[in-house]
């Protein structure tokens, strides 16, 4: 089923969503069921499970040349998917991301995706690697995320890289993107996000998932606004607790979010980490509650592989 069917079929009830990430490779799918193992109890319609570039450091060798060194990978999207959606009958939603790709190796893994009978996905541009100081996109690969839209889009209308494939046939993909509501920091103004979040949904996105924020208020503003610029789509808020002290400074520096001051007082007068993760669950909690009151149509958490922090949110939510 697709995640906007799900919507729709919750009646107007707030529904519960969870994402993974795949395990670094060399790793188990273990992980994973260990993780969504103890939060199914909750009944989540779709699992999101994302996907990264691999990682690269540069070695310096004794001749004076830099060798290119991979470190981090987390391959498996696709085949986590189709074993999460055979484990537990839940719907599964890879995240698609333009770097690292060509255009025809999209192609390629999206039809992979329609013979698995996946017919959802998130398409993201993704970020730039460590070493780079802006995105740089794969050899005949797709800059923006709207482009990747666009080429989900045209294979729903049976319009393939080929142009010799005549009455292609068509896949069902619904397509979820990112929102931000305190703006992309690549995007000059928040108006200017929205009109390329407008792009998106015009070209055929069906749902956003926002970026995480600990302040109501931001969310309620960016729906607001969407509204106003024309955009009638789903906004599924997306939630991260804080536990530990230091993602005081980590989650803004790597998100470009703020934290509101009253959370960032109680932190900083905890003792330890397992005071702060008491205090980020307190929080992420009354978030869900307000923003369950409001009527949205899922929540989304972040779990990052702690099914306990999730579970405790959930419990006190669901």
């Amino acid at each position: 089923m697709k995640v906007t069917d799900h919507f729709k079929t919750a009646n107007k009830n707030t529904l519960v969503s969870f994402e993974v990430l795949p395990p670094l490779k060399g790793g188990s799918m273990q992980s994973i069921f260990k993780t969504l193992d103890g939060l199914m109890e909750f009944k989540p319609p779709f699992i999101d499970v994302t996907y990264h570039r691999e990682e690269f450091i540069y070695n310096k060798r004794p001749s004076g040349y830099y060798e290119k060194t991979a470190i981090r990978k987390r391959p498996g999207t696709v085949g986590i998917c189709a074993a999460l959606m055979h484990r537990y009958g839940v719907d599964a939603v890879p995240h698609l991301i333009c770097g690292g790709f060509s255009a025809e190796e999209t192609e390629n893994a999206l039809i992979d995706l329609n013979f698995l009978g996946i017919n959802n996905v998130l398409a993201l541009r993704g970020d730039a690697r460590q070493f780079e100081d802006k995105f740089m996109p794969e050899e005949h690969g797709h800059k923006y995320a709207l482009d990747l839209v666009h080429q989900i889009a045209d294979m729903n209308q049976g319009r393939y890289l080929d142009p010799n494939i005549l009455n292609g046939e068509k896949t069902d993909f619904c397509i979820g993107i990112a929102g931000y509501p305190e703006k992309h920091f690549e995007a000059p103004n928040l108006n200017s996000d929205l009109q390329y979040t407008k792009d998106k949904v015009d070209a055929g996105a069906e749902y956003i998932v926002t970026q995480m924020f600990f302040d109501n208020s931001h969310y309620f503003n960016y729906v607001a606004a969407c509204k106003q610029a024309g955009i009638h789509v789903p906004i599924v808020p997306g939630l991260k607790p804080l536990t530990k002290k230091y993602q005081l400074s980590s989650i803004p520096r790597k998100f470009f979010i703020n934290f509101p001051e009253d959370l960032v007082k109680e932190v900083m007068k905890a003792e330890d980490d397992a005071a702060v993760r008491q205090i980020g669950i307190e929080w992420c909690i009354q978030q869900s509650l307000e923003l369950k009151a409001a009527g949205v149509p899922c929540l989304h958490y972040y779990t990052m592989g702690d099914v306990l922090t999730s579970k405790a949110i959930a419990e006190a939510v669901i």
